[in-house]
């Protein structure tokens, strides 16, 4: 640091490096361009994204703690890989705690949190009716998706207003799958999708838990019904080739 920067400027800049590290490699786990299993060479990653290797060290340690990244011993850093009944559970575990998430929003949420669950279903509805523009990357399509299904959700459990809740969801929502299920979702699917958001919405602001909750179960459960029957498909074509 020169004499003329302002103290502090240094660390400013590490932190800078070390959110930028984090965005990059969180962005190729969650798409899927470091796949589950994959090795998370320091080094390699260093060089990739022309940093150095604390920051991507950093990062690494802040993707483990959200589950994204496990640490082997004598290894190193790996996406986390998951079992289809690893998917099945925390699909499971998921539908039970977001529906909850719904109860508790009839009850607690205001007009105004009822406005942008509102806000963020139409959101999601106006990027499905473009998820067939050819004009428009197919990765950027479904980074769309995902960023306006996960606003809708967050919605919910930011209306529910229960920390515990908050913090156990940030654990038992997989935003690879999430991601994954969204880019192999066809349009019809989508369309279910946003059609349950909207259900889901209205039921929560006429204050009908039961029904809100019923149907953000199901919303979930069809997610995870699709990606099991994608991870099967999987392993049955990796058998044919063995």
């Amino acid at each position: 640091m020169t004499s003329g920067e302002p103290a502090g400027s240094e660390h400013r800049v590490s932190e800078g490096h070390a959110a930028l590290a984090y965005d990059r490699i969180r962005q190729a786990v969650v798409e899927g361009a470091y796949g589950p299993g994959d090795r998370l060479v320091e080094q390699r990653i260093s060089e990739e994204f022309s940093l150095s290797r604390t920051p991507v060290r950093e990062a690494l340690r802040r993707l483990e703690s959200e589950g994204l990244v496990v640490f082997r011993r004598n290894r190193g850093a790996a996406v986390r890989s998951m079992s289809a009944e690893d998917v099945r559970d925390l699909y499971e575990l998921r539908a039970r705690l977001e529906s909850y998430a719904a109860e508790l929003a009839s009850v607690r949420g205001s007009i105004g949190s009822c406005d942008a669950m509102d806000e963020a279903a139409e959101q999601f509805e106006r990027q499905v009716d473009r998820s067939d523009d050819v004009g428009i990357a197919r990765d950027d399509r479904v980074r769309a998706l995902s960023d306006t299904n996960n606003r809708f959700h967050q919605t919910i459990v930011a209306a529910a207003g229960h920390e515990r809740l908050t913090q156990m969801l940030a654990g038992a929502v997989d935003v690879p799958l999430v991601f994954r299920a969204l880019r192999g979702f066809e349009r019809s699917e989508l369309q279910r999708s946003a059609e349950f958001h909207r259900m889901t919405a209205h039921a929560i602001r006429r204050g009908e838990g039961a029904r809100a909750g019923r149907l953000m179960s199901e919303h979930i459960l069809l997610g995870r019904d699709r990606l099991m029957e994608d991870l099967y498909r999987s392993d049955g074509a990796g058998r044919e080739r063995e």
